[in-house]
């Protein structure tokens, strides 16, 4: 059993199958530098302990070893005289290409990679129009998506006959980067605590989250992506305690937009980092020193917008950013500093605790208008009223941004205005939205109607 990002005993339906179909079933992770070396310090110190946590879930049989799949499961297969791999689905462009590979070198040997089950309630590519052509747009999509619907969970396999270590030679984790705050819950019980807390929470929880989910200053959001991304649950288990309407509809709807994205990267694979419509390959970009003295800026959350700094700083110390904010921070680098949205991509996936290819960057394309949105490039966030509607008490801005803490509501979104001076140790902005905003549109309106 290949695990992969399905770091997880329960409803996990390669791992039933191998034990279903086997007398004793190796469980195997190969640690691949070529993803480890894509990964961010966060990610990689998460994945180092849900993988702790899963091998003492089976009594430390699991088999860490090192390299190129390619290389190291048909050895691997050699080794202990299996006649089969077990692995979910991976619909990343990668893990196809990595996957490819690793069923070519078996199916020399006589041996098969057996995918059984995905990452998603409704695997790519199996969404599609009454044509059979794929959807483009999100509302047809999540809908045809629900219609199509989805297995029950499936229970833990009971009493598994592992044939691992010590009695199959491991090469052990990999060293743990130091990360010097906590991370979310990387066990598989923990994530499913964290789920039912927020569950059964009442109108602090999913009964609220509708309203809530907007608001960074409070906790409400399930904050469930990186259990999600490295599978500590699956979707399913999730959408299985959802009921019909209301807030629990709304948050269907979020792990919806997750299936599209892996959806519309399965389909385009180089979209996770060219335009998905490449019309917009011609728009003007910012290049040069400038450019990338403003960039580092947003960086360290010293741009004078506070909504957007408070956000950068969340990334930077928490390995995590709150969903709006992510879109307020995206349409800053795009919108008001002309950067290209692939670099703001790549800054996210490096500190991201729940970094997903599809995910980060489809949401980085529909923020800067290059992506699945329809008619995006008329949507260019104002930071200071979008600081105001959605932390109204400022009390996100205030935890993050410290410099800022004793300044009054009124005042905390735009600490410039009204001829007053920034608080000594923030900074002025480094922009004028109101200009950068006409430079966008007009920058957009040349593409679109050119």
């Amino acid at each position: 059993m290949w695990f992969r990002r399905d770091l997880r005993l329960a409803d996990n339906p390669a791992l039933l199958a191998a034990l279903a179909e086997h007398r004793e079933v190796v469980p195997l992770f190969v640690l691949d530098p070529h993803l480890i070396g894509r990964s961010g310090d966060v990610r990689v110190a998460f994945m180092v302990d849900a993988l702790a946590s899963l091998d003492q879930s089976m009594n430390r049989a699991l088999v860490y070893r090192h390299g190129d799949p390619a290389d190291v499961i048909p050895a691997l297969v050699d080794e202990v005289g299996a006649d089969a791999v077990y692995a979910a689905h991976d619909f990343a462009p990668y893990g196809q290409r990595r996957d490819r590979a690793v069923a070519e070198k078996l199916a020399a040997k006589g041996k098969r990679l057996v995918h059984v089950g995905s990452a998603y309630a409704v695997e790519p590519g199996r969404v599609n129009k009454d044509d059979g052509t794929p959807y483009s747009v999100f509302t047809p999509f999540s809908k045809r998506w629900l219609a199509n619907g989805w297995n029950g969970p499936m229970d833990a396999p009971r009493s598994p006959n592992w044939l691992g270590a010590p009695q199959v030679p491991c090469e052990g984790p990999l060293q743990r980067p130091d990360v010097d705050f906590p991370l979310p819950p990387s066990t598989e019980a923990g994530a499913h605590e964290q789920w039912a807390e927020f569950r059964d929470r009442g109108p602090e929880g999913l009964d609220g989250y509708k309203e809530r989910r907007n608001d960074p200053s409070v906790p409400g959001s399930s904050r469930m992506s990186a259990a999600l991304r490295w599978g500590l649950v699956h979707p399913r288990q999730l959408l299985h305690d959802l009921h019909d309407g209301g807030d629990h509809t709304h948050y269907r709807s979020e792990l919806a937009w997750r299936e599209f994205y892996a959806d519309v990267l399965f389909r385009h694979p180089d979209t996770g980092w060219k335009n998905l419509n490449r019309k917009m390959d011609r728009i003007a970009l910012d290049s040069g020193a400038k450019a990338k003295a403003r960039f580092a800026a947003w960086c360290e959350g010293r741009t004078g917008y506070p909504i957007v700094d408070a956000g950068m700083r969340e990334l930077t110390t928490t390995g995590w950013m709150h969903n709006r904010v992510r879109m307020i921070v995206a349409s800053f680098l795009v919108k008001d500093l002309h950067l290209p949205w692939q670099w703001g991509a790549k800054f996210f996936m490096k500190y991201l605790v729940d970094g997903d290819l599809a995910s980060n960057s489809h949401g980085w394309q529909w923020t800067a208008g290059t992506g699945t949105d329809a008619a995006p490039y008329f949507r260019v966030f104002n930071p200071v009223l979008q600081g105001e509607r959605y932390d109204p008490t400022g009390d996100y801005v205030r935890r993050f941004v410290p410099e800022l803490a004793d300044l009054p509501t009124a005042q905390i979104h735009a600490p410039w205005a009204k001829g007053k001076g920034v608080p000594l140790g923030y900074t002025e902005p480094i922009v004028d939205h109101s200009v950068e905003r006409d430079e966008a549109l007009a920058r957009y309106k040349a593409v679109t109607e050119g």
